[in-house]
């Protein structure tokens, strides 16, 4: 491929995350109540009175701590420092230890339920804010919620982290990370962003312990993620029965490139070269399945009732370029390059909204933005795009 093409990339992914980075930093601060606000509306309209979740807020934390480490700019690390104090003020669980779920506006606690997967987001912004900040107290924070998680969420007979518990520490009737997904004790998602954490925490914190726990995630990703088709199983059960037939496209693109990485923090070489070859193999069928002729990633498929889900989500569409690079890398086969710019045209044609900032939600198969989704929220933070930009650069220097 011509190196025009790549650098040209390589500005527009440029330019795109400073313009990411300049949304969330004039537009999100709450100057009323402290922290971040809860929701901007599509057209980016603050929602009074929204409640502030911890997959918001530590997804905020880790973006600017990763830019900060980037642009040294003091605006930056200032962004990082007020998202870190907000958590430690607001979500921090000082009786029981963890993070809560969701406070209110004015930063009480809403919902104390202690989701595996948000506590990983906060071991992994953590990581990220103890690399430019070297506070101590950030890193202390990171590895007693570490050790708190080895001791209260992992399931020493079968394997693996049960997923969600009331405020001190009892499993709860109902687990869901969010309503649109199962029921069980065991999922995908929670595992994938501790195999994120951790790998983050090892570069910061590099003891035998948390080198293990990586190790065993590694593993478990192994036996009972990735599928013989290089899809990922999505929900079990306790005894790692598999309890849905949902292939997730994001999903699996994200894994391929988040499992490398993991593997190159611990893996001996002859393991780290069979990861390399498997996350090739998880993007050819990513390619073969999950991706249009013009670009667009498609969402999910349900093999058991063999509904497609063709809308197009904005992160699926950066974790779909970053998986593309990173098999290239892995092969030095063009056509994963090629594919990534496809996606990133699309992305740029149809995710991408300049007229309000940020991205769009999804569109549907016609390209039309779904309208009732929020600019930012909950699950709509600078995480994905963010990080997906700072990959993308970082890969192609």
């Amino acid at each position: 491929m011509k190196q025009d093409l790549i650098d040209q990339f390589k500005h527009e992914v440029e330019q795109e995350l400073h313009r990411i980075m300049n949304f969330w930093l004039s537009r999100m601060p709450d100057l009323h109540h402290g922290g971040f606000l809860g929701e901007l509306d599509f057209f980016g309209k603050p929602v009074p009175h929204a409640p502030k979740g911890i997959i918001l807020n530590t997804r905020i934390l880790w973006t600017f701590s990763a830019f900060a480490q980037r642009s040294k700019k003091h605006e930056h690390i200032e962004t990082a420092k007020r998202a870190f104090q907000y958590l430690v003020d607001n979500f921090l669980d000082r009786q029981f230890g963890g993070v809560f779920w969701t406070v209110d506006y004015q930063g009480k606690p809403l919902n104390s339920r202690k989701q595996i997967y948000a506590q990983a987001f906060f071991i992994y912004a953590l990581s990220a804010y103890y690399q430019p900040t070297k506070e101590q107290q950030a890193l202390e924070l990171a590895i007693s919620l570490f050790d708190l998680l080895e001791e209260k969420a992992t399931d020493s007979v079968h394997g693996g982290y049960l997923d969600a518990f009331d405020r001190e520490w009892k499993e709860l009737d109902d687990m869901r990370l969010s309503e649109k997904d199962l029921n069980e004790i065991k999922i995908l998602n929670t595992h994938l962003h501790l195999l994120e954490a951790y790998s983050s925490l090892v570069q910061v914190y590099s003891r035998p312990k948390v080198k293990q726990a990586l190790t065993k995630l590694l593993q478990l990703f192994k036996e009972k993620f990735i599928r013989a088709d290089f899809h990922i199983n999505m929900f079990f059960d306790k005894h790692w029965n598999i309890k849905s037939q949902l292939v997730s496209y994001g999903h699996d693109i994200e894994t391929s490139w988040l499992l490398y990485e993991a593997a190159e923090e611990i893996a001996a070489p002859t393991e780290l070269k069979e990861i390399g070859e498997l996350a090739i193999q998880m993007t050819k069928t990513f390619i073969a399945e999950g991706i249009t002729t013009d670009g667009g990633v498609l969402h999910e498929f349900d093999r058991a009732t063999g509904h497609l889900d063709s809308d197009h989500h904005w992160w699926p569409q950066i974790e779909a370029i970053v998986g593309l690079i990173n098999a290239w890398q892995l092969s030095t086969d063009e056509q994963f390059l090629n594919q990534a710019l496809k996606v990133w045209e699309f992305t740029k044609n149809n995710l991408i909204d300049f007229e309000q900032g940020e991205w769009h939600w999804s569109v549907n198969q016609d390209l039309k933005p779904d309208q009732s989704q929020v600019k930012a929220g909950f699950w709509k933070c600078p995480y994905h795009n963010g990080r997906g930009c700072m990959e993308i650069l970082k890969r192609l220097q």
